[in-house]
């Protein structure tokens, strides 16, 4: 069964790489809708983008989507991962800029309103791409592959120089409340040395030691510290559950990602949609519908949320 918003939900926050301030609503949709982004500080009629695959413009840093005529939205990655860990399906975004806030560079806040303003069920089935054969790509070490499987899951590894990173590697099975309680609270991160490198492109202006975990070398430099020993890699999967969301439905498969990023994801999903043969899409019955991501989250209670949220 589908879902959308039982009431609006409005947060303003800044861009992490425009460094503006942008309002964003969340609005509820009518089944079949999905998730799609207004940009109502154009005057354009219709600034209307659909949050799917072949909307996304390649970006290393974020997920972006356009229309290839100059209307985009950035960004939108944490936003799209609290939806999915939510199982919201129906919803519109109106925001009046092009990139959505970063907050606190993870996806609690936004899991936080959703449910406090809490989920409607509408009366229509709910569809679910099902994966059929396994599907990958690969970038010299780096890889992101799909497979079938019976749950959702997530198996993600990543590699760095600095110390406070290292080598990290988690597998989850991503059925229920998993986005919320493992993922949902882990923060964007960057190494110190890149920072002033981003921001000589135009970029990371709004980033701040409150919105990301700024590393250099053993040293967390953001105040706080660490909120997982792993929060790195589990940021990595937060986004990957965001950038997977745009498929169009909940996706039911296995997702590998080494060293992988919002790039190669979103080049899986081309190579999916590519071959017929390795997907479908199937309405969830009930015990399907048990396993998806979000699944029984809005009757767990505000407590189940990380504390940071």
């Amino acid at each position: 069964m589908q879902t959308t918003l039982l009431q609006p939900i409005a947060v303003s926050g800044v861009g992490l790489h425009s460094g503006a301030t942008v309002r964003v609503t969340l609005r509820d949709a009518a089944p079949g809708t999905g998730i799609r982004f207004r940009r109502v500080d154009r005057p354009e009629p219709g600034a209307v983008l659909p949050a799917l695959w072949d909307r996304v413009e390649v970006s290393p840093l974020n997920t972006r989507l356009s229309d290839g005529q100059g209307l985009s939205v950035s960004t939108i990655e944490h936003l799209m991962a609290a939806f999915a860990g939510t199982g919201l399906h129906n919803v519109v975004v109106e925001i009046d800029g092009p990139e959505v806030p970063i907050l606190d560079g993870s996806s609690a806040p936004w899991m936080r309103a959703i449910l406090d303003a809490g989920l409607r069920r509408l009366d229509a089935p709910l569809r679910v791409l099902e994966v059929l054969e396994p599907v990958e790509v690969r970038e010299g070490p780096a890889l992101a592959r799909l497979e079938p499987s019976a749950v959702p899951a997530m198996s993600f590894a990543i590699d760095f120089p600095d110390a406070a990173i290292g080598r990290q590697a988690l597998d989850l099975e991503l059925s229920g409340p998993a986005v919320l309680r493992e993922l949902c609270d882990s923060r964007t991160f960057c190494r110190e040395s890149d920072v002033e490198a981003m921001r000589a492109r135009g970029l990371a202006l709004g980033g701040t030691y409150l919105n990301a975990v700024v590393v250099d070398g053993a040293r967390v430099l953001s105040p706080g510290g660490l909120r997982h020993p792993d929060e790195a890699v589990r940021h990595k999967m937060l986004d990957a559950v965001g950038d997977l969301a745009t498929a169009g439905g909940p996706v039911l498969g296995r997702y590998v990602g080494v060293r992988s990023g919002h790039a190669m994801t979103n080049r899986l999903l081309r190579a999916l949609f590519a071959r017929p043969s390795a997907w479908r899409w199937i309405e969830a019955d009930p015990a399907l519908a048990a396993r998806l991501p979000g699944a029984g989250v809005d009757a767990l209670g505000m407590a189940d949320l990380p504390a940071v949220a």
